[in-house]
């Protein structure tokens, strides 16, 4: 996902796309502790979908401390 399209969702949205991403990274994990994973470069392409849904949430988190003072 492009960080154009995470920056339109709104923060319930990031919130589960953050959960959504915890859980196929976990389950990638355990295919390739148990030799499944054929796509193993799905695993690095789920690490950079969930980073930027943390910095755009981190970065909404700022903005909303900014807003406040």
């Amino acid at each position: 996902m492009k960080y154009k399209d995470i920056r339109e969702l709104s923060d319930e949205d990031l919130a589960k796309k953050l959960e959504d991403g915890r859980a196929e990274l976990f389950n990638l994990r355990f295919q390739m502790a148990t030799s499944q994973l054929d796509n193993t470069a799905r695993v690095k392409l789920v690490k950079r979908d969930i980073s930027r849904v943390l910095t755009e949430m981190r970065a909404r988190e700022i903005a909303a401390q900014k807003s406040a003072k």
